[in-house]
This record gives structure tokens, sequence and C-alpha cells, in this order.
């Protein structure tokens, strides 16, 4: 067990189970390509990140504009909270992301970071000439494609991007570390993390990865296709989003997986929590995500004595606790993921964790943990679409079309 993470589930999985399914790792593993995201010296070169990032590093700089989506932000969001700069994640052009970062920044205290292995991003290239029209300076992260082209006839600094899964590479590559090195994130102690975390669930059997993988992997075959988690601190929101992206894209596929989704704990106490309990059973996997000791912490006031000079997390804590009782009480199975603080080489480590265990699971899936094919249709409809200038009508009526032809008798 890491003193840096805890890992609580029940049903418990007994031995002989957990037996077989290290068995099985090894003689499934073969199958797919080995796992490059415990390679974490490869793709990071640090003295060229501080070499073509110099120019900005100075006391003037306040905000770290990245402009990029999925695999390629993730990483980032999960320990953006470390930040000593103000990041702005700006994911696609929602309007109103985009207004509030140009109201908020300027030219002279900031830096976009536009991040696209193949250039061909809509999110990202549809947002780049908005900043550049305002005098914005830009370091890209790209390394081929559209968005490539005119980040080099701007004279824009490039690094480049690895051909790997980005929901994967981005704690491994430029992606996630440039913009983390900008914004004063220590990123030498999150590699560490990293690093601790996969000699640990990489490299022997009866880890507890394995057996979140493990356990995940039999409700599956149980029926259970939802996994909803429920994070009980910000500074873990963006590890959960990466888990949400990873099981659902990484298993999702071959008409098998399982769906990823999340709500702020303890809000979702207040939403979901009267279906997880009593509603339909067999379909949702609530995981419970907290900190033992969070940063910054909060001293409460309160006429209440029991209340009174407690730590803000304590209370949150309490609620999660009393909350995984209650799932285990109403026969849901259910578990807990705790981490001692949000430090870099804390977060580090959960991600290790995180990403070891789709890992495993997309094993026992048989299901390639590395891919997914399927994203691009909604891309290619969506470009096409837009070069071809089709109203809202017209595609609705292609809709309409469509689902008559698949649709038949469907009810």
């Amino acid at each position: 067990m890491s003193l840096r993470l805890k890992f609580e589930y029940y049903p418990k999985i007994d031995g002989a189970l957990l037996k077989d399914a290290n068995k099985f790792i090894q003689q499934n593993k073969e199958k797919w390509d080995p796992p490059f995201f415990t390679d974490t010296k490869s793709h990071i070169d640090i003295e060229k990140i501080q070499q073509t990032t110099k120019h900005v590093i100075n006391k003037d700089l306040r905000n770290v504009i990245v402009l990029g989506t999925g695999g390629s932000i993730q990483t980032l969001l999960a320990i953006k909270n470390l930040a000593r700069k103000k990041i702005y994640p700006i994911t696609s052009s929602r309007a109103v992301e985009l207004n509030k970062c140009l109201n908020e920044t300027n030219p002279e205290d900031s830096i976009v970071i536009p991040i696209s292995r193949g250039g061909e991003t809509l999110d990202v290239n549809s947002t780049i000439g908005t900043f550049l029209k305002e005098g914005y300076n830009f370091i890209g992260l790209s390394s081929m494609g559209t968005m490539n082209e005119i980040l080099k006839k701007i004279n824009c600094p490039i690094l480049d991007v690895p051909d790997l899964s980005g929901r994967y590479a981005g704690s491994i590559s430029n992606v996630g570390i440039v913009p983390a090195y900008l914004s004063g994130i220590n990123i030498e102690d999150f590699i560490r993390g990293l690093e601790e975390g996969y000699n640990l669930y990489m490299n022997s059997e009866n880890n507890i990865a394995i057996e979140f993988s493990c356990y995940l992997f039999n409700l599956y075959k149980k029926g259970y296709k939802v996994v909803f988690s429920m994070p009980y601190s910000m500074n873990l929101e963006g590890s959960v989003g990466l888990f949400v992206q990873c099981i659902s894209e990484s298993t999702g596929k071959d008409g098998k997986g399982l769906m990823g989704t999340f709500q702020s704990a303890p809000i979702c106490q207040h939403s979901v929590l009267e279906y997880l309990l009593g509603g339909t059973k067999g379909a949702t996997i609530p995981i419970l995500w907290t900190i033992n000791n969070e940063n910054p912490e909060l001293t409460l006031e309160s006429s209440i004595n029991y209340i009174n000079g407690q730590n803000a997390q304590r209370i949150v804590n309490y609620q999660a606790d009393a909350t995984f009782q209650a799932l285990i009480e109403q026969s849901v199975p259910s578990a807990k993921i705790s981490i001692d603080t949000p430090k870099e080489i804390v977060i580090g480590h959960l991600i290790s964790f995180i990403l070891s265990t789709i890992y495993y699971l997309c094993i026992f899936l048989d299901v390639n943990w590395a891919n997914n094919p399927k994203v691009v249709i909604g891309k290619k409809i969506c470009n096409k679409a837009l070069k071809d200038k089709v109203s809202s009508e017209e595609r609705e009526k292609i809709r309409e079309k469509i689902a008559d032809d698949i649709f038949r008798n469907f009810f």
C-alpha cells in the first residue's frame, strides 16, 4: 500500500480471483503495444524547454493561456491548482470562456500555448487568430498540419508533440510539462511522483492498480456500465477528469467498455445520491475521491460546537465517509480513493495509479488501450459542414433522414 494513496473498496476481490487476474494480464498484454507512458524521460528535454521559453520566464508573466482539448490539456488540469501563474484553459471557441480570458488578460503579461500534434484540431485552430489579432505572444506545441503552418508564419517558437495517445502522453511530454513549467509548477517533483507510482504499479503483481482494474472488470461482467466519480476537493477534479476521459476513451470500443462521469462532491450528494442509493441497482459504480490534508486549508467558525474550530476539509471528509457507508449499507458496490495532500509529487503518483489502472482494465476487456478510432467521425462531419456552409436547418434535415433509416421500427 502506498503512503501517498489509499484504495478502499467493497465487496473485496478474493485472492484466487486476483491471482487469476495477474495470470491473465501476463498472457494478454503481449497482444497490445507496451505502455509507453511509464517512460518519463525519453519525450522530455528540460534543457530545450528552458532554452525555448527563457524569453517569457520573467516577473511580468502572469497568465498562461492554453489552447487545447482532451488529452492535450487534461493532465495540466490535474495540476492546475498548483500553478504560481493564472492558467486559462481554452478548450474550444465557446464565447463565455474566450471573452473572460480576453477581458482578464493582456498581451504584455501573458503567453498563449496552442497544443495539437496533428495540427487539425478545430477547437484549437478556431481560437488562434483571436489572440493573434490582439498581439499575444505564442509558444506552440505542434508537429504538423494547419496549426504548425500558422505558427511558423508568425515565427512562433515550436516544441514538438510526440505521436502518442494524448491522454497518456500529457504527463511525460511537452504537452503537459511545458505549460506546467511556465506556470511555475514544480515539474521535477511531478515527474518524480510519476516514476514512484509506475515503479509500484507497473513492475509488480498484487498492487492496488491491478486490484482496482480487476474490481471494475468483474463488476462490468455483472452488468455495471457507468463509473460515477465524486471528487470531494477541487484539487482532485482535474485528475478525476483524466480518469473519466481515460476510462471512456480507452475501454469504450469494439462494443465494450465503461462510461466515466463525475460531479463535484459533496454537492452530488444532493443531486445524484438518491438515485445511487434508491434507484436502479447494478448499473453504476460510485467512486469517492478525497484528500486527507488539503492545501490551502481553512479553520471553520461555527455556533455548532462539533463543527467550530474544525478544518473545513475534515468536515467534508466526514460527509464522504458517511456517503461511502450509506452506499455499502444499500448494497451498492463502491470504492474510495484517498491521497494525502495535493502536492506535485502526490498528484504525479495519483496519475500513475489512474493510467496503470486503465491500462490493466483494457487488457481484461481485450481492447486496445491506446487508440480511439471513433472520435474522428464527428470531427469529419463538423469540418465538412463548416466548409460547405451547411445551415442549421439543413443539418437538422440530414440528421432526421439518417435517424429515419437507422432507427426504423426502433420502438
